[in-house]
């Protein structure tokens, strides 16, 4: 039997320490990943992961002189059952993580531990287990269907690279049954993915996730490119798929509020790093990072009389190059409070030292030196 030792506490302080499994053959390793886990314990671990990809120049004789710093360095805990929204601009690196969670990307440093295993290092027989129990909803319905299979094929393919969990006469019943679980009606599968909506399309995107039964659906942007009634049929979809299956959700999103809605937990990435994380309720009513209050500050409030009171956070200066990051605080060079501390000395992602000895909502994990509340008017 596989023998669980305990892994020294991570550096950084938000996150809990790893319980690994020595394994000696790939066999065992497969029956790890398949072991059950608990509801409320951690299903999925991150710690300090990296992903730069290389800048070269030349033609033939290539030379590397830099590196863009998609992620660089981000720990967090997915427990089971959970959904743990991820939110931040465009280009801080919230895909690259989905990448390296599914190892479509394979991490240039870091740990990736499912059930105690590092996925990084795995391959073969112990990798396939991992994808199969880890699944991905794309960000865009219309380009993620291949338009040459019928719904049933696309499907289906699942079960080509994963026999074991369904029999070679069954799959097209199974087909059918996904289809209707997820509100399309099971006589379409013979169809191509021209002949539905953008919002039947990602339905079928999220049947095609659940093929394999996963525990882990990661889902970077799914209802982005969907008009917005639409949106709530698909958030309302995966939080009874949810309940159903006992699925655990990464829901990495732009929408503030559809964010809130769907999620337990929320990281804040800023520059392809973790800037605030904590709970929907305080991050969202109680953030304590400069850029979590000002993304909440941007967002738009129906109500007139709110909207007249609203201390509004203007930011400066355009977002840096991942390719030349800032030294010490990413966000200091566009941060009101910035001193010359932020320059020299990184923050750790960790509880302010103001608020360990209380247990307000503003006990929560923030990286920066100068963390506090303030007053957000949000939106309803």
């Amino acid at each position: 039997m596989a023998e669980l030792k305990k892994e020294p506490v991570d550096a950084t302080p938000n996150v809990s320490a790893v319980e690994t499994v020595d394994v000696a053959t790939e066999a065992e390793a497969v029956a790890a990943i398949d072991a059950p886990v608990s509801q409320g314990e951690p299903i999925l671990q991150v710690r300090n992961l990296v992903k730069h990809f290389p800048l070269t120049q030349g033609i033939l004789f290539k030379k590397q002189i830099g590196a863009v710093k998609a992620v660089d360095g981000i720990s967090f805990d997915l427990y089971a059952g959970e959904t743990l929204g991820i939110v931040g601009e465009s280009g801080c690196g919230k895909s690259t993580v989905a990448k390296l969670l599914m190892t479509l990307e394979r991490a240039t440093a870091g740990e990736v531990f499912y059930k105690g295993q590092d996925i990084t290092k795995l391959s073969g027989r112990a990798l396939k287990a991992v994808r199969r129990n880890i699944q991905m909803v794309f960000q865009d319905p219309y380009t993620s269907l291949n338009p040459r299979m019928t719904v049933g094929d696309i499907i289906g393919e699942t079960f080509e690279i994963h026999p074991e969990v369904a029999p070679k006469g069954d799959r097209r019943r199974r087909v059918q049954d996904l289809l209707d679980v997820v509100g399309l009606n099971p006589e379409y599968i013979n169809r191509y993915p021209h002949q539905f909506s953008g919002g039947q399309r990602q339905r079928i995107g999220i049947a095609r996730g659940l093929a394999l039964n996963p525990e882990i659906i990661i889902c970077d942007e799914p209802v982005s490119a969907l008009d917005v009634s639409v949106q709530a049929q698909v958030i309302n979809l995966m939080e009874k798929l949810q309940d159903e299956f006992n699925l655990s959700y990464v829901f990495i999103a732009h929408d503030l509020s559809i964010v809130r809605h769907i999620s337990d937990r929320v990281g804040v990435m800023y520059l392809g790093k973790m800037a605030e994380i904590g709970t929907d309720t305080q991050i969202y009513d109680h953030p304590t990072h400069p850029y979590t209050q000002a993304l909440l500050s941007a967002v738009p409030v129906p109500d007139p009389s709110a909207r007249e009171g609203r201390d509004r956070i203007i930011l400066t200066g355009d977002v840096p190059s991942p390719a030349n990051p800032p030294s010490g605080c990413r966000f200091r060079t566009r941060c009101w409070k910035a001193e010359e501390r932020c320059a020299t000395e990184e923050p750790l992602l960790a509880i302010p030292e103001r608020f360990v000895a209380g247990s307000t909502p503003a006990t929560h994990e923030s990286a920066c030196h100068f963390a506090e509340e303030r007053d957000v008017v949000h939106a309803a």
